[in-house]
């Protein structure tokens, strides 16, 4: 294994809002915006607004940082990973964890002091589940890795919703499942397209313990339950017909993408399909607050 070592003179502000992972922590705070105006009729309050996503934005991107703190060692055996700036020594590691603790704990007081205390728990919770348990433990131990920590990512709507309203209520939770549904698909794409990657770096994803056949079933299984998912909003009369239709157009999108990569499947058709998964999740989520307001 290299031996990374640090250069602490060549970090920049750009290497911290690295480690942020900034556009996984913006998709978060997109369905934490949705959970919040789901959970009004009206406006959002303008202070749950700002401070809510804030603080649970900077316990994510905590989150972030530990994740490059545990994987900086594999992180240098992936094309996807290598140039991130622990694994590359551009921050060193004490500085990583300092940054760490500190918007962490900034982002927990944002959310204990100024919005609620169940938000505050919910979003530590969501947290340990991504930062220790998942990366810490379950990445490697158990190919149905992202099954199981998939629960902590699927959290934002939730955060969210029990920012505006302190309570945790049945809608909430079909939106988090909608996520926790859409989390094994949408990444077992990528695991896929980077599979000879995972198996170098150790980690047991799907692909690479069980072959790609078996993930690219699990792929369309898990895309059946998620668009079933899908539509509990309209079932649930959280969201009309706007949200619906919506719904069964993109979620076809992705049956059809899932069903190329079992049938016939090109050399780009996994990162085809792991991007087209970002486009539903967004797309689905906006349409639930059109339909929201607008119907």
């Amino acid at each position: 294994m290299t031996d990374i070592t640090s250069n602490s003179m060549t970090s920049s502000w750009r290497d911290f809002y690295e480690m942020c992972k900034p556009r996984v922590v913006m998709l978060m705070i997109l369905t934490s915006l949705v959970g919040m105006f789901l959970a009004v009729p009206g406006m959002v309050p303008l202070d749950i607004l700002i401070l809510g996503n804030l603080g649970i934005a900077l316990v994510a991107s905590a989150g972030a940082v530990v994740n490059h703190v545990i994987d900086r060692k594999i992180d240098v055996l992936m094309k996807r990973t290598h140039n991130r700036p622990l694994a590359q020594g551009r921050v060193d590691l004490r500085h990583a964890t300092v940054f760490a603790i500190a918007i962490g704990v900034l982002g927990m007081t944002i959310l204990m002091v100024w919005v609620n205390p169940l938000c505050a728990w919910l979003t530590l919770g969501s947290f340990v589940g991504y930062a220790i348990i998942y990366t810490g433990y379950l990445k490697h131990a158990t190919p149905q890795n992202i099954v199981i920590g998939g629960l902590s990512g699927a959290m934002p709507p939730l955060l969210g919703w029990s920012a505006v309203s302190g309570s945790i209520e049945a809608d909430a939770l079909i939106l988090l499942l909608i996520i926790f549904a859409w989390t094994p698909p949408h990444f077992w794409a990528l695991a896929i397209h980077r599979k000879e990657e995972y198996a170098k770096s150790g980690v047991p994803m799907l692909p690479v313990t069980h072959g790609e056949h078996v993930t690219k079933v699990h792929i369309i299984v898990y895309t059946i339950i998620l668009f079933m998912a899908s539509i509990l909003p309209f079932i649930s009369g959280m969201s009309g017909i706007l949200y619906l239709g919506a719904a069964v157009i993109l979620g076809s999108g992705f049956l059809y993408w899932s069903a190329v990569l079992m049938l016939k499947p090109t050399a780009t058709t996994a990162m085809d399909t792991f991007r087209y998964s970002i486009l539903y999740l967004a797309l689905l989520f906006v349409a639930l607050v059109i339909d929201h307001y607008l119907f």
